[in-house]
């Protein structure tokens, strides 16, 4: 079972946020937050699988929540809800850490499908949207800078294909390994980068220029053994 907080302003949304997870059979709304001071409290006492923050709340607001959570929980799952995805605030608790976003009026099944992406540990960002918060992360240094030692040649290629917005499934069919060995490399390479999640770590894959403008890998990655390669 999902467990997740949800931390809203408003109890209407709350509510039906609550009604559209727990219809899904598989998650459980274990806390209902409505400003950002009662959703650190509620995460710290239950220790959700995701928490679903909302960016404009009375007293803390989401971004301020964010940071409060992630810095006593660096690995807590925090998926932003926002009314539409330019929202200044919104990039910059992407910066902070929070591992993806949905905008309030997306289809239920894809908010369900979010969350359970997010539980898992990947970012509930379509590529078009990744591309986006990749590109603000980007803007203010286009120089790429060199991928760091003690990373492999296939933590390389992994990382590659995390840049360009590839799935643990599909990361795992294009170097013809298994979906456990993908996520111990994308573990690994977190601890090894010092990164809060996978989204931080796409936007490192393009600093370092694995990944070109265009969202194409500039080393297209080849399958082979699993050592240092």
């Amino acid at each position: 079972m999902i467990r997740v907080v949800v931390a809203d302003d408003q109890a209407l949304v709350r509510a039906g946020v609550r009604m559209m997870l727990e219809a899904a059979g598989d998650m459980e709304v274990c806390g209902e937050a409505a400003d950002g001071a009662e959703a650190v409290r509620l995460t710290e006492r239950h220790r959700p699988d995701v928490v679903l923050m909302d960016l404009r709340m009375p007293r803390v607001d989401g971004l301020e929540a964010t940071r409060r959570i992630l810095a006593a929980q660096p690995s807590a799952r925090i998926v932003v809800l926002t009314t539409f995805s330019e929202d200044a605030n919104l990039y910059a608790a992407l910066g902070a850490g929070a591992l993806g976003f949905l905008v309030k009026d997306d289809p239920p099944a894809r908010m369900v499908e979010s969350v359970r992406r997010a539980a898992a540990g990947e970012p509930p960002l379509a590529p078009s949207v990744l591309r986006r918060v990749v590109e603000r992360a980007l803007a203010a240094e286009r120089q790429a800078a060199p991928l760091p030692p003690g990373v492999t040649e296939r933590e390389a290629q992994v990382l590659t294909l995390v840049g360009v917005g590839l799935s643990n499934a599909e990361i795992a069919e294009r170097l013809h390994v298994g979906v456990t060995t993908v996520k111990s490399h994308v573990a690994a390479l977190i601890e090894k980068l010092g990164l809060r999640n996978r989204t931080q770590a796409a936007v490192l894959a393009h600093r370092f220029g694995l990944v070109d403008t265009g969202f194409n890998p500039v080393d297209p990655p080849r399958s082979g053994s699993e050592g240092g390669m």
